[in-house]
């Protein structure tokens, strides 16, 4: 392998870790000072603009009315629905609690698709996955420890439970949607109607009258700047050009490494608590997803994870892709 490639590799590998395993503590610092769908509004209208016109530039087709209609139910489901919960979530619950909340969506998206019409029954690998992956959400979820950091709380989980459902069923549902075939019209079409919803949100909520841009510290300010940026537009970039230079399987390594990256980086710098049962539980939930992987992989040939994080690429501009960033 020639030397620049593989430092693109890296680089590529880098991106993916560690900036869409960032973006849950990037949500917590915007929201702390920002209403949080505006906050979303604002973050997607911006990327899904420049991915969007970045297609055109590229001489990509724009959305016909059926790809279009894609991009409302994927706006609702996996945007306002997936992530617009965990961003309204976070501010009650800590960047890495919700992080391994979330990354327990795998076990979801393999139960909708057990119980949708002509749905598919887990194996019993995938069903041992299962149970140890909920298993390690348990955990997570005792209030007596909540109130010290260390667990969520049972309205906190509800919530961020919500939220993977929504991005579950929103997944399931892509992989057979219409979808323009260049994945930055399909991303950037996703992310303008989320932006969509984000708004309606805000406004049926009162955000509007809420909102007091002065109150606003630059923390939040580059918070935003940061989950536009570097979260949804080059992390969606560099997930793009892992799919085409190295396998499935090795690009979707991300969904082990992304829970840690959040836990590590909520404690080292918003000083979140780590106690040993949040380790312990996040062990469990990795472990249950990676077996599920493991057995799925082994009987398909091809590596199909789908997580929740902060949001980048959707699942209907990349078959099989989760949306994260």
């Amino acid at each position: 392998m020639p030397r620049e490639h593989r430092l693109r590799l890296i680089l590529a590998f880098a991106a993916v870790y560690i900036i869409w395993g960032s973006t849950y503590l990037g949500i917590r610092l915007a929201v702390a000072t920002m209403p949080p769908f505006l906050m979303a509004a604002a973050r997607f209208l911006v990327a899904g603009a420049i991915l969007y016109g970045w297609g055109l530039l590229r001489g990509a087709r724009a959305p016909v009315a059926a790809e279009w209609r894609t991009a409302v139910v994927i706006g609702l489901l996996l945007l306002m629905g997936g992530n617009g919960l965990v961003v309204w979530a976070e501010q009650r619950v800590t960047s890495s609690l919700a992080a391994l909340i979330v990354a327990a969506e795998p076990l979801w998206v393999v139960l909708i698709d057990w119980v949708r019409p002509g749905g598919k029954r887990p194996t019993l690998g995938v069903s041992v996955g299962l149970v140890i992956g909920f298993a390690g959400v348990v955990m997570l979820i005792n209030p007596a420890h909540a109130a010290h950091g260390t667990a969520v709380t049972a309205g906190g989980a509800l919530v961020l439970t919500l939220a993977c459902i929504f991005w579950a069923s929103g997944s399931i549902y892509s992989r057979h949607a219409p979808a323009p075939p260049s994945p930055l019209m399909a991303t950037g079409s996703n992310m303008l109607a989320g932006s969509a919803f984000f708004l309606i949100a805000a406004l049926a909520t009162g955000e509007f009258s809420r909102l007091d841009v002065a109150a606003i510290t630059a923390r939040s300010w580059i918070a935003l700047a940061y989950l536009t940026l570097f979260g949804a537009i080059i992390g969606f970039t560099a997930y793009l050009w892992l799919l085409k230079n190295t396998t499935l399987a090795r690009a979707s390594t991300y969904a082990y490494v992304n829970p840690v990256i959040a836990v590590f980086l909520g404690w080292l710098i918003a000083g979140e608590p780590l106690s040993p049962r949040t380790l312990v539980a996040a062990a469990i939930i990795i472990g249950g997803v990676v077996t599920i992987s493991t057995f799925q992989y082994a009987k398909a040939g091809a590596l199909r994870l789908f997580t929740r994080g902060g949001a980048a690429a959707l699942p209907s501009s990349v078959p099989g892709r989760p949306e994260n960033g």
